[in-house]
């Protein structure tokens, strides 16, 4: 079922999100080449909960962290580990937070000092497909618009989209209807509606869209090994126009959302 919000309700989901939002900055900002992967957990953790959050990651279904903290071909739920960062990675941080009973939820790839040309493109090119998506997030729109914007875009570069993974409506509950994909056709899917709130979130690789299932049952990496990027943004979607909720401004403030 799918629960529109009132302004009240937006502006308590965005609140969640500006603190997962400037988690992620602070995050970002200790990802340097000989840290762990748990040290940034750790950190996340005590930033949510100084700030009056609650992790909703931690415990979800018995996952074990605070972050999904995925290095290279990992996709997405990577775990935080003594996995030691490196020049040359790519480290995608999902992060997510309770405050007042509402969730937030956004992801970032970081690069970590010099990375190869096409690493760098595939980053470009999954942050563009997400801005993409919530331009065409639109009431009277349906769901497969914004399917469609990121999938058309991502595959127009020779990239892969990944179809087991999508988006998801989010508000009381972390994940709630409708459920979001990243691959679809124009005028499809659920109505968009004022008061939709939902987090778009393009996982897309390299190269092959193939994925495979770690031993842990979460880890999702590359079939292929080759690297894959995850970025996400939680929407309202109103009469007037999209409202982006969370923000990569505190990571890069020439960021568009």
């Amino acid at each position: 079922m799918i629960h529109l919000k009132n302004e009240e309700e937006i502006e308590l989901i965005r609140v969640a999100n500006q603190l997962v939002s400037k988690t992620l900055a602070e995050v970002g900002r200790a990802i340097k080449p000989g840290v762990t992967t748990m040290s940034l957990d750790t950190l996340a953790e005590q930033y949510i909960r100084d700030n009056g959050g609650i992790p909703s990651f931690k415990g979800y279904e018995g996952f074990p962290s605070t972050l999904c903290v995925s290095v290279n071909e990992e996709v997405v739920h990577g775990f935080p580990s003594d996995y030691v960062i490196k020049e040359g990675d790519i480290v995608s941080i999902d992060c997510g937070a309770i405050v007042k009973g509402f969730n937030g939820d956004s992801a970032y790839t970081f690069p970590v000092g010099e990375i190869a040309p096409e690493t760098q493109e595939l980053l470009d090119v999954t942050k563009e497909s997400l801005y993409k998506g919530i331009a065409a997030a639109k009431v009277g729109g349906r769901i497969g618009d914004i399917s469609f914007a990121v999938q058309n875009h991502v595959e127009s570069h020779g990239m892969g989209v990944v179809r087991e993974m999508v988006g998801h409506g989010l508000g009381r509950e972390m994940h709630e209807d409708p459920q979001v994909p990243n691959y679809g056709r124009q005028g499809s899917g659920t109505k968009i509606k004022d008061g939709l709130v939902i987090c778009i979130e393009p996982m897309i690789t390299q190269g092959s869209r193939h994925i495979v299932f770690g031993e842990n049952g979460w880890t999702v990496s590359t079939k292929d090994h080759k690297p894959a990027a995850h970025y996400e943004l939680c929407v309202a979607c109103t009469q007037s126009g999209v409202k982006v909720l969370s923000t990569f401004k505190y990571i890069d403030p020439t960021a568009m959302y």
